[in-house]
């Protein structure tokens, strides 16, 4: 058996590549966000309802889902860098055509491109980390890697409204293309590990049936459907309500929701990888599920009460929902390193790609839809118990507010079924170790 020291590589070995991918997740999440930073001034040129706002970020996901899973298998086979510098050429290339589109389809087109570069990258990188730390030291660098989500959004909404509300949403686009762009020769250039180079005990071969017979792994499932629902509903609409209900322009839409993004997910992510790493050093191995359940269960009552802050009350919605944010956000770190807690090295960008197929079709990638389709609804039933035929801007906020109620409810929901796969990850951690 390999001893910890020998499989471990050298800190400083580690940190460069961990830097570089980092950076890429932050500009995967900051192109992914910018249609929600620029939805109202692509909404009045288009013309568009909220559903079919919604109906951008959807498509988005579903190609998403569709494409990860031969581009997981190619994760687990085949060049990572390569990989991963493909995918980050062809989003960045798609983000700056969008600001070419002249109707309402291309830009969706637009979004479908996005959606298979941005593919590659979680299955390609998660894998790539994990060869890069031991099990008992995953937490923090996933959490890091994640923290991409809060940042690249954060500065998508920093930049992307005021550049908007300056030169129009179409140099936006244009502006949020060259980062991906420029980050391509820094992913060619650096190390990547061997599979498996980092474990403590010799890494036993996968496959897909193993996989899908473990049951803490269609738990973690589950819980990304109701995650990802509750985030891609705040990243399609939270610059949206934030100008409705708070009376905010674009700009200043987008910097608050930046600080929401920015303080709230930045804490959380810390917090949570920080936290995870120190319960498995102590040994408990379910320890990691049962934090994120925490975090879950604390997103209620945050969500709730910062959703339900009407206008001159900004200062008391802004940290209310920083503070839900980040207990979500918790999630990815925690949870992602209990996918490699028990899933073989060979396997692990496979099961990504299983993990966001199953959890995006499963009923995620409809939540920036339904949402809109649910905002559009309450609006009209609000204009109708007013005694309005026109559903005026002022029953689109209250349409928009009553629908992110959905938010709270599902974290709820997302604690009960973390505290559930926490009941079953020691089984199979042992199973893997034995296998």
């Amino acid at each position: 058996m390999a001893t910890k020291a020998a499989v471990t590589p050298r800190a400083r070995s580690a940190v460069a590549p961990l830097l570089v991918l980092v950076l890429v997740n932050i500009v995967n999440f900051y192109d992914r966000q910018v249609p929600g930073a620029l939805a109202e001034p692509i909404r009045r040129e288009f013309h568009l309802t909220d559903a079919q706002l919604g109906w951008i970020g959807s498509v988005f996901i579903w190609i998403y889902a569709l494409v990860g899973m031969p581009l997981g298998r190619l994760a687990d086979t085949s060049s990572r860098k390569r990989l991963l510098g493909a995918g980050l050429a062809l989003w960045g290339l798609l983000t700056g055509y969008a600001a070419w589109a002249k109707t309402y389809a291309l830009l969706v087109f637009s979004r479908l491109g996005v959606g298979v570069g941005e593919a590659a990258c979680a299955p390609a990188a998660t894998s790539w980390i994990g060869d890069l730390f031991p099990p008992e030291r995953r937490a923090k660098p996933l959490a890091l890697f994640m923290l991409g989500v809060p940042i690249g959004s954060a500065l998508s909404v920093f930049f992307s409204g005021p550049i908007a509300l300056a030169f129009g949403w179409r140099t936006a686009m244009i502006a949020a293309a060259v980062p991906a762009l420029l980050l391509v020769p820094a992913v060619l250039l650096i190390r990547e590990p061997e599979r498996g180079a980092s474990e403590t005990v010799p890494a036993p071969p996968g496959s897909i049936r193993k996989l899908l017979a473990i049951p803490t792994f269609w738990w973690i499932v589950l819980s990304g459907i109701l995650v990802n629902f509750s985030l891609y509903a705040v990243g399609t609409f939270l610059p949206l309500f934030l100008g409705r209900i708070h009376h905010l322009n674009v700009a200043r839409a987008g910097i608050f929701t930046g600080i929401v993004y920015a303080v709230g997910g930045i804490f959380g992510g810390v917090l949570g990888g920080t936290w995870g790493d120190r319960v498995m050093a102590r040994g408990r191995a379910d320890g990691r599920m049962l934090i994120a359940a925490a975090g879950a269960l604390a997103a209620v009552p945050f969500s709730f009460f910062g959703i339900r802050q009407g206008f001159g009350a900004l200062e008391i919605a802004v940290p209310l929902l920083a503070l839900a944010y980040g207990a979500l956000n918790m999630y990815y770190g925690l949870v992602y390193a209990s996918i490699h807690d028990i899933v073989a090295p060979a396997l692990r960008g496979t099961a990504m790609s299983v993990y966001f197929l199953v959890m995006y079709l499963g009923g995620a990638s409809f939540s920036p839809l339904l949402t809109g389709k649910l905002s559009d609804a309450m609006a009209r039933r609000a204009a109708t118990l007013a005694g309005s035929a026109t559903v005026t801007e002022a029953f689109r906020a209250v349409g928009l507010q009553d629908a992110m109620l959905i938010i709270p409810v599902l974290s709820l929901l997302l604690a009960a079924v973390l505290w559930a796969g926490s009941r079953s990850i020691l089984k199979d951690r042992r199973k893997l170790v034995i296998e």
